[in-house]
Parts: C-alpha cells; sequence; structure tokens
C-alpha cells in the first residue's frame, strides 16, 4: 500500500467524523458534550498529524517549501490546535460550540489541501519504492 493511499482512507474518516461534528454541534446545550467532542478530534489530529508530518511532510518538506506552502501548512496546524484548546477551555456554550465548528472547518480545509496539493505532489516527486515504503511504516505504526 503507498503511504498515499493510506493517508487518503484515513481521510476518509476524518471527513465523516466532520460532517458528524458539523450536523450535531448546533444543537448541542452542554459544554462539556462540546469540550469531549473537542478533546476527542483534538487527540485524533494530533496522532494523525504526527503521522502524516513523519511518513509524508518531512520527506516534501523542501517541494513544499518550494512552492510556498510550508508556513502555510505549519500556521494551520497551529491555528486547528489552538481553536481545540480554546475549547477546552471555554466557560460558554456558544463561545465553545463557535470554536469547535471554525476548528472542523479549518480542518476540512486542510484536509482538502492537502488531498489537492501534497498528495499528488508526492506521486509526482518520491519514486514508487519511496512511497510503497513509507506505506509500509504507516502500516507497521498502525499494526495493520
Amino acid at each position: 500500500m503507498k503511504i498515499t493511499e493510506a493517508l487518503r482512507a484515513e481521510h476518509v474518516v476524518y471527513h465523516t467524523l466532520f460532517d458528524h461534528l458539523e450536523r450535531v454541534t448546533p444543537g448541542l446545550r452542554s459544554l462539556a458534550q462540546i469540550q469531549a467532542l473537542a478533546g476527542l478530534l483534538h487527540a485524533m489530529l494530533r496522532a494523525h498529524g504526527a503521522v502524516e508530518d513523519a511518513l509524508l511532510i518531512e520527506p516534501l518538506e523542501h517541494c513544499i517549501d518550494q512552492v510556498g506552502h510550508r508556513e502555510t501548512f505549519h500556521s494551520e496546524h497551529e491555528e486547528i490546535e489552538a481553536n481545540l484548546q480554546a475549547v477546552l477551555e471555554a466557560r460558554s456554550v456558544a463561545k465553545a460550540r463557535r470554536l469547535l465548528q471554525a476548528a472542523v472547518l479549518l480542518a476540512r480545509e486542510h484536509f482538502d489541501k492537502e488531498e489537492r496539493l501534497v498528495f499528488p505532489l508526492a506521486e509526482k516527486v518520491l519514486n514508487a519504492q519511496t512511497i510503497q515504503s513509507l506505506g509500509q511504516r504507516w502500516r507497521e505504526q498502525h499494526g495493520a
């Protein structure tokens, strides 16, 4: 399996989660519910981001920098992280809801950008053996 295939499959799961959060968040009335969902999303995105950075972004860092997206990707990660952390610290339902919705939107846009730019770049720049090897590393990390 290619690393790009593995990460695309993960993205499908995340897009389903984003859809669910966008659907249920407006109706949530409890700060604890919103914070629990934000905490779950936060933990999942951190784990995904660490794997993605190590297995795809780092090997492509020089290319991403050349096309002018290195700082954008890093700042988007930081903004998503900050919004989710702010949800966990929020004291009002309205603020927590607004921050969670913003984090989901930012994450969705970031994932879309990765799918449009980074994955095709990896397929173009990295040789087939490297893409397969990185996919194998992903599989080993996930016990698959």
